[in-house]
């Protein structure tokens, strides 16, 4: 359908399907489908894959007052098996547009998804993703971002002049995993409400059906933590044109505290606290550094975890453990803890 398709009552024609993925997280997931359910520019279907298959989930999502569908799993699909699960769903019920949340984040507000919509028209993307922001403290980056040599934690920041831009190391982005290196987006290009390249894809990311079409959805393989990166580095590679709307933002819990400076702030490493979370994390980037457009920042991979472990951190074991779960997510072997 065109982008500038129009129903007879003068509204956007395109069919949008918002998907959400939850396990075990009644009340916060009735705070994010209250925003999600409640926007100016109302979605035309809800989704919800719970890889908990709860009856209180299935309850709370049939009450939405718009058309929805409750997808139980009894088998935990991760957060990657399930957008993958929500998003063929979506495309399967005659999707233009697929908008994605997640349980424990919500949109800011009730404009976002027709501020992204306008976003994408104006810029001709085919996947537009708001800011992620602090559910605490709004103006906080969620997770934080490099803008040229500077890392960025706050929002008001990203607007500065003349800077590039790469995620922040780790999950839901990795600095220069995946970044745009082809041609399809220039990061050191900034429009007034566009920060081109650069996107987290699950938090509040409006995909075009076309673009699911030609990039594919999640790996089920990579579970949590990574997934968006993998599925980054596709974008990337589809020479695509995509980015993050600056004007509009997703809340969700800040997870900048896995990320971890090294050599004066000029590097940073990822942390997790909980080791079941570092065990996906590790494998994974293990797994995303093999892949083409990647491969070239092994190195430097090497380089930055070698010098937290052993100089920051003086932990050989964490670097013998670091090692083997890259090795692992090199190897295509996708154990789980």
């Amino acid at each position: 359908m065109r982008a500038d398709a129009v129903g007879a009552g003068g509204g956007d024609a395109r069919r949008v399907v918002a998907v959400v993925v939850t396990h075990r997280r009644l009340e916060q997931l009735r705070a994010s489908l209250e925003m999600v359910c409640g926007q100016s520019r109302p979605i035309d279907h809800l989704v919800v894959v719970d890889n908990a298959d709860e009856r209180a989930v299935r309850e709370l999502v049939e009450s939405q007052p718009v058309e929805a569908t409750y997808v139980g799993s009894k088998h935990n699909l991760g957060g990657a098996g399930g957008f993958a699960l929500g998003m063929l769903h979506a495309l399967a019920t005659g999707a233009d547009l697929v908008w994605c949340a997640d349980d424990d984040g919500r949109p800011e507000g009730p404009e976002v998804l027709a501020t992204l919509m306008a976003c994408m028209d104006r810029h001709g993307l085919a996947e537009v993703s708001p800011v992620v922001c602090d559910l605490a403290e709004p103006d906080r980056l969620a997770f934080p971002l490099r803008r040229g040599v500077v890392w960025r934690r706050w929002r008001s920041e990203l607007f500065a002049d003349g800077e590039g831009g790469d995620r922040g190391a780790g999950d839901p982005g990795a600095a220069d995993l995946g970044a745009a290196d082809n041609g399809a987006a220039d990061p050191s290009r900034t429009d007034s409400d566009l920060l081109p390249g650069i996107a987290s894809l699950f938090n509040g990311a409006l995909f075009t059906a076309d673009c699911l079409d030609r990039v594919g959805v999640p790996d089920l393989r990579l579970f949590i933590r990574g997934d968006e990166v993998e599925m980054h580095r596709r974008l990337v590679r589809s020479r695509l044109p995509f980015g993050t709307c600056l004007t509009t933002a997703y809340l969700h819990p800040q997870g900048s505290d896995e990320f971890k400076p090294i050599l004066g702030g000029r590097m940073h490493t990822q942390f997790p606290d909980d080791p079941v979370k570092r065990h996906f994390t590790y494998r994974n980037r293990g797994y995303v550094l093999t892949q083409p457009g990647n491969r070239r920042l092994i190195p430097q991979e090497i380089l930055r975890f070698g010098w937290y472990f052993l100089v920051t951190r003086r932990d050989p074991a964490g670097l013998r453990e670091w090692l083997r779960l890259q090795r692992l997510g090199a190897g295509e072997r996708f154990d789980k803890p």
